[in-house]
């Protein structure tokens, strides 16, 4: 068992002086407030990585859609040249 990188040895000597520090009447007020402050902490935590994940997803749906008009517009150019008509080569010589 490791918690926040502190082991089950630590974890108790902790334990053992905030029993000390604080005595048996606020530890349990103590230990609520710990355990609403971490649960914060995570819903926060959890609230922020959505919204990044919201924003990537934007910024991907964006982007592909860039990436497809880029392509149309690169397919279009190619195919240009055939849409105009390719010159013929004696006026190409007769014209230079």
């Amino acid at each position: 068992m490791n918690f926040l990188g502190i082991g089950p040895g630590e974890l108790l000597l902790i334990l053992i002086l905030a029993f000390i520090i604080f005595g048996p009447r606020r530890l349990p007020e103590i230990g609520r407030t710990l355990g609403k402050t971490m649960r914060e902490i995570r819903n926060a935590s959890q609230e922020l990585t959505s919204q990044f994940r919201e924003e990537l997803e934007e910024v991907s749906e964006e982007l592909e859609a860039a990436s497809d008009e880029l392509q149309a517009a690169s397919e279009e150019l190619r195919q240009a040249p055939d849409k105009l008509g390719k010159p013929e080569k004696g006026t190409e010589q007769a014209e230079g």
